[in-house]
């Protein structure tokens, strides 16, 4: 159902995007032994968190208020 509605879709990714960069932090090893095939996505998630952290918090401070307004 996220698929169809823009809002969720952006909330799943930006989701996926802090999870992945926060479990990278905790066991880098998780996720560099996996850069290819399915496992390779959350490391690409990983690596868009760490590199542009400050957009991504912005993202997740502006999809809050959304939600909250």
């Amino acid at each position: 159902s996220a698929l169809f509605n823009f809002q969720s879709l952006l909330q799943v990714l930006l989701l996926l995007i802090c999870t992945s960069a926060y479990i990278h932090s905790l066991w880098p090893a998780l996720l560099d032994k996996n850069r290819t095939g399915v496992a390779g996505v959350f490391w690409k998630f990983a690596r868009i968190g760490e590199r542009l952290s400050p957009y991504v918090s912005i993202c997740c401070v502006i999809m809050a208020v959304s939600h909250l307004i």
